[in-house]
């Protein structure tokens, strides 16, 4: 090839950049019309007797006699007649009949928690989702909050947030003081058990009016904007999941200072590794200038460090789990989720395991996947138990001593 006529590349204008942005938005609705035909939505999986089963952790004859006495939704045969199938909704009824013991008990609220790393492609967005779904599965109310401009969480959930995503369907009015409460920003989901507050490139203003509020309204504390802003819906939810930005951002700060528990999916390889590092001493540094400094203190019920998209044909990732190991001991999860092809399918479809109803692939790659997911989800779940026993054992002695005093 002869160089010398290959010529200067032609100039980028920003309308031709605003040009690439329409067309890249036109093509992605395409893409999701046909994903989700016919009807241009997500539906959740169905769920059949052995699965049911599972979730309510007893026999399948015990569902079966169950179902005679008709107090629990029967479900519905298959086109086939070969089996019973029941939606998320209905298994969800039956769930939180069978494990009452081990739902949110009275006198508890909503356990808030982050989902935050540093840098993107380490599956935040894929542990915010799956968690949500994992608990929802195990009979209790979610409330995810995507607080990343980039809408990964938004579009997980079937919606397209350039195009179906407005400014009040965001966490936006919060920091700009218009509303108080995030409830205005409440929707529900294909799934049943989880609502959704949005996302959308817009977002990004969030990042300019909270520091602006900062440095212009006396006593203005930009950290517990989103903190404030769930306190009217804490009583009405089990769990609330915050999907965050890979950045220590305004936004990540008022996630993490709202949140009881923080999770970072980490990625056992050197970069990953590195880039946490950096993402906990920045956290430090800012939380010393926030709140130290101003007397102040935050308290977290737990930090789980995540091992995701573990590659077990990668020798050298076991050096770096050990590091992981050594640097954040008891705080990482006896747990790892693995790097399958089970997972890119699921992605590419928007979705994730608990989405798949039928996989073509290897059924022993599918079940590994979900039993990683599953085996973390109820790590989480048992640390959200015992934050509501700390909650309500708080409240025994005050109950305790009104009830000497009368």
């Amino acid at each position: 090839m002869n160089k010398s006529k290959i010529g200067l590349p032609k100039a980028v204008t920003l309308q031709d950049i605003a040009d690439q942005a329409e067309r890249a938005a036109a093509y992605m609705g395409e893409i999701r019309q046909a994903m989700l035909n016919p009807t241009g939505r997500k539906k959740s999986p169905l769920q059949n007797l052995s699965q049911l089963a599972a979730l309510c952790d007893t026999e399948k004859g015990s569902i079966s006699h169950r179902i005679a006495r008709g107090d629990l939704p029967t479900g519905h045969l298959n086109e086939a007649g070969s089996r019973r199938e029941f939606t998320v909704g209905e298994a969800r009824q039956w769930v939180r009949e069978f494990r009452k013991d081990k739902l949110r008990p009275a006198g508890a609220e909503a356990v808030t928690i982050s989902i935050g790393n540093f840098k993107g492609g380490v599956s935040k967005t894929t542990t915010a989702i799956t968690l949500a779904q994992g608990l929802s599965l195990r009979g209790h109310r979610v409330l995810v909050i995507d607080t990343d401009p980039q809408g990964s969480l938004t579009t997980l959930f079937g919606i397209l947030p350039d195009a179906e995503v407005d400014e009040e369907d965001t966490i936006l009015p919060l920091a700009m003081g218009t509303e108080t409460s995030i409830r205005y920003a409440i929707r529900p989901t294909y799934w049943d058990g989880i609502d959704l507050v949005a996302a959308a490139p817009l977002l990004f203003g969030a990042e300019f009016v909270l520091p602006a509020r900062q440095s212009s309204t006396p006593g203005f504390e930009f950290w517990r904007v989103l903190d404030l802003g769930i306190d009217e819906v804490r009583s009405d939810y089990d769990v609330i999941i915050i999907d965050t930005p890979p950045a220590l951002s305004y936004t990540t700060i008022n996630a993490f200072m709202a949140s009881n528990g923080i999770i970072m999916p980490l990625p056992p390889n050197a970069l990953d590794f590195a880039s946490a590092a950096q993402f906990w001493s920045l956290f430090t540094e800012l939380t010393t200038e926030m709140l130290t400094k101003r007397g102040l203190s935050k308290e977290f019920d737990f930090i789980h460090v995540l091992l995701a998209r573990v590659d077990a044909a990668d020798s050298a990732s076991t050096v770096v789990r050990q590091w992981i190991g050594q640097t954040y001991a008891d705080k990482v999860l006896p747990v790892e989720i693995p790097k399958t092809a089970v997972a890119a399918t699921a992605s590419a479809e928007f979705g994730t395991v608990y989405d798949i109803t039928k996989y073509d692939g290897n059924a022993k790659t599918l079940k590994r996947a979900r039993d990683a997911y599953d085996m973390f989800v109820s790590y989480v779940e048992g640390s959200i138990q015992s934050v509501w026993e700390r909650q309500v054992s708080k409240l025994a002695p005050r109950a305790g001593a009104k009830k000497g005093g009368v």
